[in-house]
């Protein structure tokens, strides 16, 4: 090898030692997460720990948080679409931060939607399907921030999909930032003024939880490459020479 390019190729190695694992060895490299049975072992263990404490948390919610344990009859839910728990069935557990009030949801995420049972039963079992298809084939080994990810998602989105098989609606229990107000007499449509007039669940929690680590993943994923593209325009020659490298 030329004298000439000994410096580049010994501060190649220093660099490549100081990368992260995942920098040295590409994703495309690593054997797909669906042959993996250490990678479905992890996604098992998420999904179940996720499903479990949504499901407790409901659960305990309609036990304590009332006077008394309020009972979900499914025929009476779906024959009467305004049909709620009492309105005693609320308790403060942080003033202006954090309540406990027993709604059922009959939309999705925060309500959205209300009324659309059947069509969000069939869309989460599709959704489920398309995110057990994504973690097989389109993660790899080794890739753990999709695997929570997608795991937080297949979770948050069976907790709810239980509760409308189940139940006909979904329980929701938790009230951010009670009696809190927008300025101005600023209101939400429909009227409400609340900062945050939405009342949800841990698996709408863990819903969102996975969404915003798989934009963190694909984040992670997009800087590597950014900082290629920007340090071979700044150094042609030293691409070059790497080039040359490989060739011999």
């Amino acid at each position: 090898m030329p004298s000439s390019l000994r410096p580049y190729h010994l501060s190649h190695m220093a660099t490549s030692r100081d990368q992260p694992l995942e920098a040295q060895c590409p994703t495309t490299s690593r054997p797909a997460a669906g042959r993996s049975l250490a990678c479905w072992l992890a996604l098992v263990i998420v999904v179940a720990l996720g499903l479990s404490i949504d499901l407790a948390s409901k659960q305990l919610a309609f036990a304590l948080v009332g006077d008394e344990p309020v009972v979900l009859d499914r025929e009476v839910i779906l024959s009467n679409p305004h049909w709620n728990p009492p309105p005693d069935a609320h308790r403060k557990v942080l003033t202006r931060v954090l309540d406990l009030h027993l709604v059922l949801n009959r939309g999705a995420v925060f309500g959205i939607g209300p009324g659309q049972r059947a069509f969000f039963v069939v869309f989460t079992v599709l959704a489920v399907g398309i995110g057990l298809y994504a973690f097989a084939s389109r993660t790899r080994c080794g890739d753990w921030l999709a695997h929570i990810a997608i795991g937080c998602i297949l979770a948050g989105a069976g907790g709810n999909l239980f509760d409308r098989i189940m139940f006909g609606a979904v329980r929701d229990f938790l009230k951010i930032f009670p009696d809190t107000y927008l300025p101005l007499g600023w209101r939400w449509p429909g009227g409400n003024s609340e900062i945050f007039p939405w009342v949800f669940n841990i698996a709408d929690v863990l819903l969102l939880t996975g969404i915003g680590l798989l934009m963190l993943r694909m984040n992670r994923q997009a800087a590597p490459a950014g900082k290629d593209a920007a340090a071979t325009a700044l150094n042609p020659s030293s691409a070059a020479a790497d080039e040359s490298i490989d060739r011999t």
